[in-house]
């Protein structure tokens, strides 16, 4: 994994969460405002994210899922949506997905 600088934000850090298709757009922009700093995500990064949680809770044994960003072409992805996507890196354990949050959180093993 790369190193990067990890900030965690527990939910009374989060003070608004702006969602609305921009004039001119045909997109959704989602807004995460926390007390520090504003973040706004493109819709389909917010569908990956959305995508990525129902897999996880709404499955009866599934912990973890690894997406990773990719460009692809016209022919591998569906009409209107952007030609890079966050999709399911199926050669990453779901033990490795865990293991790789936990390192993020300085959490021990």
């Amino acid at each position: 994994m790369v190193p990067i600088s990890v900030k965690v934000y527990p939910n009374n850090r989060v003070k608004e969460i702006l969602a609305a298709i921009p004039k001119g757009h045909t997109h959704l922009r989602l807004a995460l405002i926390f007390d520090d700093q504003a973040i706004v995500l493109h819709e389909a990064t917010v569908a990956a994210i959305v995508r990525a949680y129902i897999d996880i809770v709404l499955h009866p044994s599934r912990r973890g899922i690894r997406l990773r960003g990719r460009y692809m072409s016209s022919n591998e992805r569906k009409h209107g949506y952007a030609k890079y996507q966050l999709v399911e890196d199926t050669e990453y354990s779901e033990d490795d997905v865990i293991k790789d949050i936990m390192d993020l959180l300085g959490m021990e093993k």
